[in-house]
Order: structure tokens, then C-alpha cells, then sequence
């Protein structure tokens, strides 16, 4: 993955372990290892410097306008060598066993790397240098982004993780409603015949049964009394005629059943050729509090033509009566595409670290920064281009909990 950094050259001056003595004499641990960020000796060129008796190489990580790369610059006596004069291999040695390996070879005053020194730049480094007929060795750990947690604190503190892996990434196109009650659950109640309301059995908010006796009519025609009754289950929502009245042509009552939901979407011309009959779509309250998964039952025009806005129904089971409401505002995510992605993770274990969107990796007790490359992106999966690999496992839910100890700990980039 490639990340640029705007302004000033960048160079990042990799941690010293340790320098160590002539010939294949290696060094391995030391005090300055734990030393903060800053304090060692710095080159000219504000690289790591490794020193040897009389030779020394400055160790920099160059990405001003280009891809990390290694660039090292030799000194004997403090005074520059040719690069050509310098034979130079180093290793670094990734959490999880990966090794990346860089030959090096002379250009202009400094010795430019083989590859990409990919992100996060955490790793145990092991440099091999040759000059004059002589060998140098040196190797020192340069961490970022890591931290260690016992299995006991990390279960303690709610952090779980999963294997990268595949999943179905779907498209979505995000749109307000509204949730209404759906022609279905509308009735109203009407006298079969002209008369004189007698009795009334209904009132406002009253919930109702079908078939129940709402009201009593006296017949113009005939004079005989009829009952009339409800259509169907609910809540009367309104009430328009009270004892006395004449039953005319109007609606006595109107009943409205609560559990025959659907939301409304006024869905505009740039999105009405994507949403079709029988996509999913995720429902939220307006608070984000009641979520429920629905699918588009219908796709209507409306009465605006001049404006070729589409009417998108979206049914609601009986169940979601719980938590919504008519005339309730809510937000739809449509899913119009789906793309079968090779690595996705959970969008909410993705945390933000420096200028990255990241992952948190895990192998054993150690948890590393994971840089990533995005594709597309859903509420729950998120799709992944490069910086994780399939099967490695990272931590879906605590992330936040990593990144708190690794800021805490100061394991920073040092640029």
C-alpha cells in the first residue's frame, strides 16, 4: 500500500539496538533499545546512525513523493564512502515469522534498497555490511504500533478477534422514509344503508376487533335497526359521527392496524434505476437506537412527474411494530450490488492510527498496527486491498483498547 507524505522530506530513523564490534561479531540486546524516540545519534541525513570502530552507516527509510525505501550512507572517520565501496544486506524480521529481504545496490552518494519497506514499519533488524575487508553485524529491534496483552487482560477487557477471510460486500445507497401503515391496514366503516345513528360502540383510540359492533342505524327505508360492524382488527384512528347524526356517505370510523408496516422512500432519478423489487435494505430510527432488515416490496411513481421521483415501499413484518411507529422518520440503506470480496473484516474493527485506517493483528499475546487498502465498505463488512493477509486473525471487537495501550506505550513512527 502506498502512502505519501506531503511537505518536508520524510525520513524515519529506525531504532538502534545496539552496535556491535569488528568483524562477525554480533551484538544482540542492549540498553538503548528502550530508549524514546529522538534519543540516539543522528546523521547527517537525520538517520539512525551504527557505528563500528572507524565505519558507520547511516540508516534512513526515504518516502518523500515515493514508496518507503531504504537509503544508507556510509562514513569512514565520519567522512563519506563511495557507495560502491559498501556491500549491504538487510533483513527485517516480521511479527509472524515473514522475513522481507533488501539487497542494496550504489546510487548517486547513498545505497538505495531492493523494495518497498511496507507498513507498519515494525520489525527485528538485522544489517550485514562488508567494506575494506572487513564484515560488520548489527541487529536491534524497531518497533511501532505493537503492544503485549496477557490472555486473561485482554479477555477481561472484552477483546475478541476473528481470521480475515471472505465475505459478501453489498453496495449500498443510503436514503431517508418514512414508516406508514400500509393500505392493507386501513379500513374504513361505513353504513350499508342512509339512517339515523342510533348507538355508538366505538371511540377514539379504542382497540377493536373485526366483526365487533362499532355502531347502531336506523334504516330511512325501512326503519329497521342494523348493526355495523368493524372490517378488521386495529385502533380506531378516527371518529366522525356522534348519536343523532345521519350516516350519509361519509366514513363513520377509520380504522388503522399498528403491525401492517412498510416505509416510504422517495427515491430520485440518479437512484431509481438501481433500486428493484426484492433488495434488502437496513432500517434505522433517525436515533440509530431500532434496526431492523427488511426488502423493497414495491417501487411506485409518483404524483410529481415533472421531478421523476419513484415511491420505494419497503415491507415491515408484524414484528416490527415493536419498535417503529407510524409516522416515524427513518433511514434506509439499499443494498443494490453485492461483490463477493477474498478479504473482508468487520467494519467496526477498524480504528484509525496516524494518517491509516487500520486492524489490529494478533499472534499470541502480541497485537500489531495493520495499514490497510480499502474497498468497499458496508455497516458490517468491509472490503480489504492489500496491508492484511487471508486467514490473519485481528481483533474485532476491544480495538480501541489496543490503540489506547500502543499510544500509551509511545510505540509512534518516527519520522
Amino acid at each position: 500500500m502506498t502512502k505519501y507524505l506531503s511537505g518536508a522530506a520524510a525520513v524515519i530513523a529506525l531504532t538502534l539496538l545496539t552496535a556491535c564490534g569488528n568483524g562477525a561479531t554480533e551484538t544482540k540486546g542492549g540498553e538503548e533499545a528502550a530508549a524514546p524516540a529522538g534519543e540516539y545519534e543522528r546523521g547527517p541525513h537525520r538517520g539512525r546512525m551504527l557505528r563500528d570502530g572507524d565505519f558507520a552507516l547511516e540508516i534512513t527509510i526515504f518516502e518523500d513523493g515515493v514508496d518507503p525505501e531504504f537509503r544508507v550512507y556510509a562514513y569512514r572517520g565520519d567522512k563519506p564512502v563511495k557507495p560502491s565501496e559498501v556491500k549491504l544486506t538487510i533483513e527485517l524480521g516480521r511479527l509472524g515469522g515473514k522475513i522481507d529481504r533488501f539487497s542494496f545496490a550504489p546510487q548517486e552518494d547513498f545505497l538505495r534498497g531492493s523494495g518497498i519497506v511496507t507498513e507498519p514499519h515494525s520489525f527485528d533488524v538485522r544489517v550485514a555490511a562488508s567494506e575494506g575487508g572487513r564484515n560488520h553485524k548489527w541487529s536491534y529491534p524497531s518497533y511501532e504500533g505493537r503492544t503485549v496483552i496477557d490472555a486473561a487482560v485482554a479477555k477481561a477487557g472484552g477483546i475478541k478477534t476473528e481470521a480475515a477471510g471472505p465475505a459478501t460486500v453489498s453496495e449500498l445507497i443510503d436514503m431517508g422514509g418514512r414508516i406508514e401503515i400500509t393500505p392493507e391496514g386501513k379500513a374504513d366503516v361505513r353504513a350499508r344503508l342512509p339512517g339515523l345513528i342510533v348507538s355508538l360502540n366505538g371511540k377514539l383510540g379504542q382497540q377493536v376487533r373485526r366483526g365487533q359492533v362499532l355502531a347502531r342505524v336506523e334504516s330511512s327505508h325501512s326503519l329497521q335497526v342494523y348493526t355495523v360492524t368493524a372490517p378488521i382488527s386495529g385502533t380506531i384512528v378516527e371518529k366522525n359521527v356522534n348519536v343523532g347524526d345521519t350516516t350519509g356517505d361519509r366514513a363513520l370510523f377509520v380504522i388503522a392496524d399498528p403491525t401492517k408496516l412498510h416505509a416510504e422512500f422517495f427515491v430520485y432519478p440518479r437512484d431509481a434505476e438501481r433500486v428493484r423489487v426484492g433488495q434488502p435494505v437496513s432500517l434505522r430510527s433517525l436515533s440509530g437506537e431500532a434496526r431492523f432488515q427488511a426488502e423493497v416490496e414495491a417501487v411506485l411513481p409518483t404524483a410529481d412527474v415533472a421531478s421523476q421521483t419513484m415511491l420505494a415501499h419497503v415491507h415491515l413484518p408484524p414484528a416490527a411494530a415493536r419498535e417503529f411507529r407510524p409516522g416515524m422518520g427513518v433511514e434506509g440503506s439499499f443494498a443494490v450490488a453485492e461483490t463477493n470480496a477474498p478479504i473482508a473484516v468487520r467494519t467496526k474493527a477498524i480504528q484509525r492510527f496516524r494518517d491509516f485506517e487500520v486492524v489490529f493483528a494478533k499472534v499470541g499475546n502480541t497485537y500489531e498496527v495493520r495499514m490497510l487498502e480499502i474497498g468497499r465498505r458496508t455497516p458490517e463488512w468491509t472490503e480489504i486491498l492489500g496491508g492484511l493477509a487471508p486467514g490473519e486473525v485481528y481483533v474485532t471487537d476491544g480495538a480501541f483498547l489496543i490503540r489506547a495501550d500502543i499510544e500509551k506505550s509511545g510505540a509512534s513512527h518516527d519520522h
